[in-house]
């Protein structure tokens, strides 16, 4: 008897310490942005944050336009939402977030007027 008890101590012990998945998501999102941001994504966009919103499981990206990309029609013109839409769908470093259905969104500002937005977009379970 002394054995069994043992080992649901044991299991309650590991399992306490386990960190939940929206902790993860929370703490990585914040790390990120710590450690790397912001970043230079390549010669026109800027990664400012990476945050999560735990109400609305959403993992949300923060990023600078300039120079050729920072005009609204460009965005348009290249068909921004589905090129983000079929980059998440081939993701697999964010698998196990789509696996729980997280929601991801993007927002693009404008370099020269940073309160403008030129891009705000969230893809929910449905769209990849």
């Amino acid at each position: 008897m002394k054995k069994y008890w043992l080992l649901a101590v044991i299991a309650m012990f590991f399992t306490a310490c386990q960190e939940s998945l929206e902790d993860k998501c929370e703490r990585d999102a914040k790390d990120y942005t710590r450690k790397q941001c912001p970043a230079v994504i390549d010669s026109n966009t800027i990664i400012d944050s990476l945050t999560f919103e735990r109400a609305t499981h959403t993992i949300h990206y923060y990023y600078r336009l300039t120079g050729a990309a920072d005009e609204e029609k460009l965005l348009n013109e290249i068909d921004a939402i589905n090129t983000l839409k079929k980059s998440l769908k081939n993701a697999t470093v964010v698998k196990t977030y789509k696996d729980a259905k997280y929601r991801f969104a993007y927002t693009y500002r404008s370099d020269k007027d940073p309160n403008k937005i030129l891009l705000d977009v969230v893809f929910t379970d449905k769209d990849y």
